[in-house]
């Protein structure tokens, strides 16, 4: 019988969420999308949680990815929602909201874990797999670090500072998009960013994620770096089954 976990990934504008196969990272239904409450308040999310649950009339172990540092089930960070999360017992409320056992990783993380185990990163999720870190190109960039296999946790690289400001405004995709940044320009930018990382890091493998990764062909040519570079695989599936797996490794 399959290991089924419901996979919720929160979002800053949305929270997608379905039932996982976390043997096989497949999602075992079409995903529920819904809004980002406005404001981005604790209250407000976990009534969409109470409303997800209902929607698939759920009685399993919940993971849970959220776009923050995550330290022990408590949210550090909340760039792109309410303040009100910095300090939140997430875990312990959430627990308490859906009645069901609840696990919370940060979504980044949340992804990366969903390419190392069923995607790109597959070949190197082993004991001497190597450092790999996964960059996901979004609104603004998302990072997750794996060292032979085993996943460290909370990387916030997207706020390196280039240029006197985080990396993240000046190379995440949604930059291109506003600036209406050529493939070239963008791409300088982004280059910079990951020659910076690669410096700190000596990583053997990237694997670059997030929406614009569909069009690596375009980009790839155009950065260079010694890290091997590897386009994402699980695509908008990768938050939710990583958000899944995450019930496999919280311990706490």
């Amino acid at each position: 019988m399959a290991k089924l976990v419901l996979g919720i990934d929160i979002g800053g504008t949305g929270i997608k969420s379905a039932p996982v196969d976390v043997e096989k990272g497949k999602l075992c239904s079409e995903p529920v999308k819904l809004s980002t409450p406005r404001p981005a308040t604790p209250e407000g999310v976990q009534q969409v949680l109470k409303e997800i649950v209902a929607r698939f009339a759920w009685s399993g172990p919940i993971g849970i990815g959220f776009p923050g540092v995550v330290k022990r089930g408590v949210i550090r960070t909340a760039a792109n929602m309410d303040a009100s999360w910095i300090g939140f017992p997430a875990r312990e409320r959430f627990r308490k909201t859906v009645g069901r056992a609840c696990a919370i990783v940060n979504d980044a993380d949340a992804a990366g874990m969903a390419e190392m185990r069923f995607g790109a990163g597959r070949s190197f999720y082993r004991h001497d797999g190597g450092t790999v870190l996964m960059i996901t190109l979004g609104t603004g960039i998302g990072s997750a670090l794996f060292v032979d296999g085993h996943l460290v946790p909370n990387t916030e690289f997207g706020h390196l500072e280039m240029d006197g400001r985080d990396a993240e405004k000046l190379a995440a995709a949604s930059v291109k998009t506003s600036e209406q940044l050529s493939w070239e320009a963008w791409s300088e930018r982004l280059n910079r960013f990951l020659q910076k990382v690669e410096f700190l890091l000596s990583p053997d493998v990237m694997i670059i994620g997030g929406g614009i990764s569909a069009e690596w062909e375009i980009f790839f040519p155009l950065l260079d770096v010694s890290a091997r570079l590897l386009p994402a695989q699980m695509g908008n599936d990768a938050g939710i089954v990583g958000a899944a797996l995450a019930c496999l490794r919280d311990r706490d």
